[in-house]
């Protein structure tokens, strides 16, 4: 039987599992030194320019130790909060994981998050101490606290370098020692056919969609007829294999292997991330629970005619994302698009990132919107989209999170400050080391603003925030929808709370006003609530000159018949404007999401 380790490396943003992977794939001979380059397992565009993980990797590698090869695979997972799903699909593929910390930040609100996930998931968890070439004067501080956390001695903690690769084979060998190989698996059922846990996919044009799998029963092989259990969807395997890291196809995949099976399968409905694909009978395996998304944003092609290669688009990007959702829906003014559901901020910034890069497609898009429950006629309702907010509601209740804030005592009161702008509940306060955790309730809405990167510049980048859903709760909430040039602007509709929808209606127009270009006639921007305008700025129109009329400025008579005839022009192209929709760039859509 093969010796398999099968684990993951988890930590909050930008503490190295990135540099540590590339490391890994160095002394397993995985990569050769002349093909390496940092952040091997980050291929997506977007993850190399922001230098974050967005998209799990997994990776085969081997390695001998005391005269035996050990097959190694690892899943490289991102940190930040919106892509917990992903590392959520991960944890369930595996049975250990190395823990990092970064030595110069400490224990920060996501390695809490991921390390609780990890414990509930009842992996085996090794503690790492990373950059300690970097001579941090409070090493032993955070390596007392990660043992604290995991609840080992101190010594058990490897203290390492990803960049230079100072102990990262003492802490691959740890992987080898500490975490259970596959057979001692809880999931593993011999005599209950075979199964395999799909924790990710892509799309091929000729392979059909590529299911990223897990086997925990019996093996798969070519050409062998298939069940996907979710979809009951009946599938004959063309082509098995393993990641190293690139696609490398294998004869059979067998129990406690990671790799991937070829379905053939076009149609992404077809196929679910956390499904069992199995051959004959048997049960579905313990996936995670489905991914709800939590902010709410109305995507159009900028070009109508592009409408159906956004829907194919769409399609194969939810293939390698399974928490994206996204239905049809059309708008008055831009015609046919899709409301997609997405984790996060982040989340839905990649994902429109992703449509421009990867398909070469734009987008015009709405403003985020959060779900809100509002009583129409004595029933609850779910609105995801501000525009379908009724005015004549019987209540409204909006999600609320809980947010953990970790910082270094010295800025608790910039934190507190942070109150004046977002509506906080009470702060409840403890200590963690030499640093403080802030725990308070946020509407989610006020958390999907600028809260993050605020947070980070009044903290010089030493507070970290982690938040998860925990309710809806009643809040008094009116719709303000705001009017350029007499249209209203689809995408602009917003959800505020009554006692300050004045002050953030006429922070949005004069916004507006600043960041809209000129036309050649004036624009009245306005803001409105229950049909009743209260707030108002103006674009002038663009000025012309009327030419030179000589050293006295020439005939006054002939100068008036040019004034008024420009009047009339502009007049006449403000009527024009009024019938034309004004169109709104991304670009201040991000800009008008700042507080």
């Amino acid at each position: 039987m093969k010796e398999i380790r099968n684990f993951v490396i988890i930590a909050h943003i930008d503490h190295g599992k990135s540099t540590l992977a590339d490391r890994l794939l160095e002394l397993t001979g995985t990569v050769e030194q002349r093909v390496m380059k940092e952040q091997y397992l980050d291929q997506l565009e977007s993850e190399r320019e922001r230098g974050i993980t967005i998209k799990m990797a997994p990776v085969r590698m081997k390695y001998t130790m005391d005269g035996i090869e050990y097959l190694l695979n690892l899943i490289d997972t991102p940190g930040h909060s919106d892509f917990g799903y992903e590392v959520s699909r991960a944890l369930a593929a595996v049975e250990g994981a190395i823990l990092l910390v970064d030595a110069t930040q400490g224990i920060q609100a996501q390695t809490l998050a991921n390390f609780e996930n990890a414990r509930k998931a009842g992996l085996t968890i090794i503690g790492a101490v990373n950059k300690i070439d970097m001579n941090p004067p409070q090493l032993e501080e955070i390596v007392d606290e990660l043992a604290d956390l995991i609840g080992c001695e101190p010594e058990d903690i490897s203290r390492i370098s990803a960049r230079s690769g100072l102990g990262v084979e003492g802490l691959l060998q740890t992987v080898i020692k500490k975490i259970p190989a596959h057979s001692e698996n809880k999931l593993a059922h011999h005599g209950h056919g075979t199964r395999a846990l799909i924790f990710d996919s892509l799309y091929d044009d000729h392979k059909g969609i590529i299911a990223f799998v897990r086997v925990f029963d019996g093996s798969f092989t070519e050409g062998e007829q298939v069940i996907f259990t979710a979809t009951d969807t009946h599938a004959k395997i063309k082509e098995v294999g393993y990641f190293f890291p690139r696609m490398k196809v294998a004869t059979k995949l067998e129990q406690g292997e990671i790799g991937y099976i070829a379905t053939g399968i076009k149609n992404p409905d077809q196929l679910k991330i956390g499904d069992t694909i199995r051959i004959g009978e048997g049960d579905l395996l313990p996936g995670y629970k489905e991914p709800q998304p939590v902010v709410f944003v109305s995507f159009y092609p900028e070009d109508p005619t592009e409408y159906d290669n956004l829907k194919q688009a769409l399609g194969k990007l939810r293939l390698t994302d399974s928490a994206l959702s996204f239905e049809p829906e059309t708008s008055e003014v831009l015609g046919r698009g899709f409301k997609g559901g997405f984790l996060g901020r982040l989340h839905f910034e990649i994902a429109a990132e992703r449509l421009h890069k990867e398909f070469g497609i734009e987008t015009v898009h709405s403003f985020p919107s959060v779900e809100y429950r509002v009583k129409i006629k004595g029933e609850w309702q779910l609105i995801h989209n501000p525009k379908d907010f009724p005015d004549d509601n019987e209540g409204v209740e909006e999600p609320i999170a809980m947010v953990e804030i970790i910082t270094p005592p010295k800025y608790m009161g910039s934190i507190l400050s942070l109150a004046e702008t977002f509506r906080f509940g009470t702060f409840d306060t403890k200590t963690l080391g030499s640093r403080l955790v802030l725990t308070a309730t946020l509407p989610l809405a006020d958390l999907m603003s600028d809260l993050d990167d605020r947070l980070k510049s009044m903290t010089e980048g030493y507070a970290s925030l982690g938040y998860e859903l925990i309710g809806f709760e009643k809040n008094d909430l009116e719709k303000v929808e705001v009017l350029v040039a007499a249209n209203p602007i689809a995408g602009l509709t917003r959800i505020m709370p009554k006692d300050r929808v004045e002050r953030e209606a006429r922070i949005s127009v004069e916004r507006l006003k600043e960041l809209l270009p000129r036309q050649q006639f004036t624009q009245a921007i306005q803001a409105s609530v229950r049909g009743r305008i209260i707030a108002r700025e103006t674009i002038p129109a663009m000025k012309k000159k009327l030419g030179d009329f000589g050293k006295n400025g020439g005939d006054r008579t002939r100068k008036m018949k040019l004034w008024n005839k420009q009047k009339e022009g502009k007049e006449r192209l403000k009527e024009r404007g009024e019938k034309t929709q004004i169109k709104i760039p991304a670009s201040i859509f991000k800009e008008l999401m700042k507080k």
